[in-house]
Formats: structure tokens, sequence, C-alpha cells
């Protein structure tokens, strides 16, 4: 929680630096393909985190993966490492999206199904929840074969669930219910 809080912190005063820098959709793009590398290299994410490693060496690497990065990126590495805090980035660069996507008014919404969904009824389900936001609407989807069938849409703190394994819950629930003295 602590480190949350910490790297919220970091990405709001990065998003609002780059907004006064009119840099906002540049950092954005840096934040994604740094995540991208930390998500997809765990010795990197290790690395960052070791306390071992110097921070002098920690801003290298970093500095290194993103060598056109922005000012305002490589302000904020420089501003990690100086508080020893290289640690936050992959939690900075999570926040900083999800912040960036509130100010240009988009939003994503979650659909877990039991296999992945297909274009058209990616597309159907985008429709509908752009129905219930008036915002723009990013589809994410991922796949969780406990479902069965089905799918669960959640975007910000709606949830629809119209899954097979709720639905069998539900039923088990109401036969339970009825057999009971």
């Amino acid at each position: 929680m602590k480190r949350t809080r910490a790297a919220l912190r970091y990405a709001k005063a990065t998003l609002s630096f780059a907004q006064d820098n009119k840099a906002a959709e540049i950092v954005a793009k840096d934040m994604r393909q740094l995540g991208t590398l930390l998500n997809e290299n765990v010795t990197l994410k290790s690395a960052l985190d070791n306390p071992l490693l110097p921070v002098e060496k920690k801003h290298a690497v970093v500095t290194a993966l993103l060598p056109n990065a922005c000012e305002s990126t490589t302000k904020l590495f420089s501003l990690l490492g100086e508080n020893n805090r290289l640690s936050l980035l992959p939690a900075t660069c999570v926040q900083y999206l999800s912040l960036f996507a509130k100010a240009q008014g988009e939003q994503t919404a979650v659909v877990t199904s039991a296999a992945p969904l297909s274009p058209e009824l990616e597309k159907r389900v985008l429709e509908k929840a752009k129905s219930v936001s008036n915002q723009k609407i990013q589809i994410e989807n991922k796949v969780d074969p406990s479902l069965l069938g089905g799918f669960i849409l959640k975007i910000g703190d709606m949830q629809y669930d119209a899954s097979v394994a709720h639905q069998l819950k539900a039923i088990k629930t109401l036969v339970t219910k009825k057999n009971t003295i």
C-alpha cells in the first residue's frame, strides 16, 4: 500500500510537470514502452528492487532502456534515483498511464471471459460499454477458464457478472436454501 501511494504521488507530479510542458502524450508513450519492458523482463524488475545494486547503476540501466525519452521522463528517472526510489518505477508507470487516461476522458472496461473474445464479440461488448459510460472506452480482455462460459464486464466501480460460474453458484444457493428445514 505504501509503495502504491508513493508511486501515485510521483505519477501525479510527473503528469503535472508534463502537462505544463505540453509533453503528457510523449511521457505516456515512454511509460507504455517502459512498462512493457519491465513486465517482459523479470530480471530487470528484480535489479531495480535490489537494495545492494548502487543507485547510479540502476539509473544508468533505466536511461539506457529509453535513450530517446523526453525531458519529463528523464526528470522522473533522476528524481526517483536521487530519492533511491527506482524500485517504484513499474508502479509509477502504471499509475501515470491511469492518471493520463482519466485526464484524456478515457476509461478501461475489463472483460474477463472463459476464452479470448472474438473481434465481433469485442465490438458488441464495446458498444454496450459505451452505452453505460459517456467516456471513451477501451476494452481489456482477461481470460479466466474457471468462469466456464459467459463474461464479467467491469467498468470503473460497476460490474456485470454474466458468467456461467456465477449462475451455477446462484442456482446452488437457491437449491440449498429451499432444502433447509
